[in-house]
């Protein structure tokens, strides 16, 4: 009897446990589709429907003149609802699609596509993509005239979904100035500076996901536009932007220099020109990775340079003039337990201050320098501060670099930091900051803070305009400012950049030569820079060069930065015009008339009419021209050329003869440059292509 009463309480147990776990799973099964349903139904419902970021157009970025540096061009994705589509325009048009379709994109037969879409018809999709890859805007004005896409959206069935990319005209030009911005706003540059104009207001749209992870848009009352963004015009020249990249580069690679920027800037209105940094990767090709011209990077002392700073603090607070003398000995001088040395190994002896100046005498310039100040060391770095060299520029483009100056109450100071600091040591300046310091000089001594963006624009109303802000009325006074351009002259004309002299326009500057340090310690490798602006006598530009840890016997500021501050300088000079009209108004108020003898008649009227010549062609649509002086009027005649006879091209410029020449199909060998002298095939002679003239040019 026990025995079955036992069984009969295990049985009753184990129904009870049966029945409890069928209650505790009925319970959960109320409480998840009453209880949690709403949360669940909601988190399946954002799987398959969310509301998705549409991108607003970006801004444009143009140069100075209007030309485009970066754009947002439209890319599409190609996609389908072949439900759409009506059975019979379906199956008239699903091959010759399918072939198109295979013929464009050549990753796939013509049968595959044509099965992939069939498929998705039968299942009744609403979305395929046809294909990942993105077709531009023209590809897709051509696909919509395809069969069934013609139908468009709505009868065709047709989706294409739009992605804006970034793109640059001019390819790598500017590439680090104009910059980029990735999907988390994270980028450098223009673009990152200007992000907040540039980028606009972005949209939100539904979206409706499907099978391969693909969103698909759908488009209802919903959707909340994106707002385009505005456009930003620089002070960026293009062809100075050219000029100046190509001639870093050319003189980076000749010196196989670790990096190096150039920054050209207009002296009265601060506006960036052109502004290039080249760094060298580890295959040994250079490109702007790095501003350096104005970021952390670019932070280091500056080396000679900064002596100007030095010379404009001892000639306002004592009576020294330039004709003042120092003793530099035999190129070496002690401070304290430091020895300083001059380039010159043995040394100048005694000079005047501007020889001091112009030669880059460290020790000329220190020892003035201590003899002054070292009562009141103080005092001169409060000069170096009023000239506003321990302050930020406050430049348009984020990451400027901060200015360090050091200060007396330094922990750091020393004895030998006054003599060192007067030459460009235990500070730092970023090549902007030094820039922007030597444009106040070429400036009459007004410093005024560079810009890079001239307005903000919308079309063609302007939003914001940046106008030219003064960061300091005077640097320094009238008495002072006369003696360093004149010392600034010298240098070029005399001193340690008499390499980059000229007899056709003034330039003023200096040249800087500071050793790098590296793990903190003071190497035999340099920093080499040129500082300066041109013309002289009427500065229009200033410009800094920076080639950082040259190579090989060419070490100094002289040899290596310099030489590219007098190309970029040159080639300025010679297509701005308004540089040259004191020259051309006193070749026009000479007696004797211009030589003018012929060449390209537009390059020829242009010229004359500069000059204030009058001159006149004899008959309409002439290429090129010979000059017939009359009185002081000059008449244009026809340069007789035919087709088979050599023609008379003596008296024309050497490149109008090689252009006249060389297109008639002949080979030219010449000496000597200008005009052609002589010629050795007579005009008139009967010639055949292949043949070789000889001229004889002279100036």
């Amino acid at each position: 009897m026990n025995i079955k009463k036992s069984i009969v309480l295990r049985a009753r147990l184990a129904f009870l446990a049966v029945f409890l776990f069928s209650l505790a799973i009925v319970m959960k099964l109320i409480k998840v589709q009453v209880v949690d349903g709403e949360k669940w139904r909601k988190l399946a419902q954002e799987n398959i429907m969310q509301y998705r970021v549409v991108k607003a157009t970006r801004g444009n970025i143009y140069s100075d003149n209007g030309s485009l540096l970066a754009t947002s061009l439209p890319f599409y994705k190609i996609a389908m609802d072949p439900s759409r589509v009506e059975k019979e325009k379906y199956q008239k048009g699903i091959d010759s699609l399918s072939m198109l379709l295979s013929a464009y994109f050549k990753d796939r037969s013509a049968e595959d596509y044509k099965i992939r879409i069939n498929l998705a018809r039968s299942s009744n999709k609403r979305y395929i993509t046809l294909n990942k890859a993105m077709v531009d805007f023209q590809t897709k004005k051509m696909m919509e005239k395809w069969p069934i896409f013609r139908e468009g959206r709505n009868k065709g069935g047709v989706i294409f979904e739009k992605v804006e990319k970034r793109f640059r005209p001019f390819s790598y030009l500017a590439m680090r100035t104009i910059g980029f911005i990735n999907e988390d706003n994270q980028g450098v540059g223009l673009e990152k500076s200007f992000n907040e104009h540039l980028a606009g207001r972005d949209g939100e749209a539904l979206f409706r996901r499907i099978a391969g992870r693909e969103w698909m848009p759908i488009h209802d009352d919903s959707e909340i536009r994106p707002k385009q963004g505005v456009d930003i015009q620089t002070t960026i020249d293009i062809n100075l932007q050219d000029v100046a990249e190509s001639s870093l580069m050319r003189h980076l690679m000749e010196h196989d220099a670790d990096k190096g920027c150039v920054i050209l800037m207009e002296v009265a209105t601060g506006e960036i020109k052109a502004m290039a940094n080249l760094g060298k990767l580890p295959s040994g090709e250079y490109t702007e990775i790095y501003n350096y011209a104005v970021g952390n990077e670019g932070l280091t002392e500056p080396g000679s340079t900064f002596k100007l700073a030095s010379m404009i603090a001892l000639f306002e607070d004592s009576n020294m003039q330039l004709t003042d003398s120092v003793e530099t000995g035999r190129g070496t001088y002690e401070f304290y337990d430091k020895i300083m040395t001059d380039a010159k190994p043995e040394g100048y002896g005694k000079i005047t201050m501007q020889e001091a100046f112009e030669k880059s005498s460290n020790i000329g310039v220190s020892r003035k320098v201590y003899e002054h100040f070292h009562l009141n060391q103080q005092k001169f770095v409060d000069y170096i501060i009023s000239m506003g060299l321990a302050d930020r520029i406050d430049f348009q483009l984020k990451g400027e670099a901060i200015p360090y100056i050091k200060k007396t109450t330094d922990r750091s100071w020393s004895g030998i930091s006054l003599p060192w600091m007067s030459i460009g040591y235990e500070l730092k300046l970023a090549p902007i900051h030094t820039l922007t310091f030597y444009n106040g000089i070429a400036n009459n001594g007004k410093v005024i803070q560079p810009i890079i963006v001239k307005e903000i624009k919308m079309a063609d109303q302007t939003i914001e305009k940046f106008e030219t802000k003064v960061l300091r009325e005077k640097i320094c006074s009238d008495a002072t400012l006369s003696k360093v351009k004149k010392m600034l002259e010298g240098v070029v004309e005399r001193g340690t950049a008499k390499n980059i002299n000229n007899t056709i326009y003034k330039i003023a500057g200096k040249t800087g030569t500071a050793q790098r340090i590296i793990n903190k310690k003071y190497t035999q490798t340099y920093y080499t820079s040129f500082a300066g602006y041109f013309p002289a006598d009427n500065p229009k530009y200033s410009c800094i060069v920076v080639i950082d840890n040259p190579k090989g016997f060419k070490l100094y500021g002289s040899d290596v930065a310099a030489p590219v501050f007098k190309e970029i300088a040159d080639k300025i000079y010679a297509r701005d015009l308004d540089m040259h009209k004191p020259l051309l108004s006193a070749v026009g108020n000479q007696e004797a008339f211009p030589v003018i003898k012929g060449g390209f008649y537009e390059d020829l009227q242009f010229i004359c009419n500069e000059m204030s010549i009058s001159n006149h062609l004899k008959a309409e649509d002439e290429e090129w021209v010979r000059a017939n002086p009359v009185n002081r009027a000059i008449m244009w005649n026809k340069l007789e050329m035919k087709k088979d006879q050599m023609p008379d091209v003596t008296g024309l410029k050497l490149r109008d003869a090689l252009y006249i020449l060389e297109n008639m199909g002949l080979r030219v060998k010449c000496g000597g440059v200008g005009r052609v002298e002589s010629q050795s095939i007579p005009a008139g002679t009967i010639i055949s292509k292949g043949m070789q003239v000889n001229l004889i040019v002279s100036q």
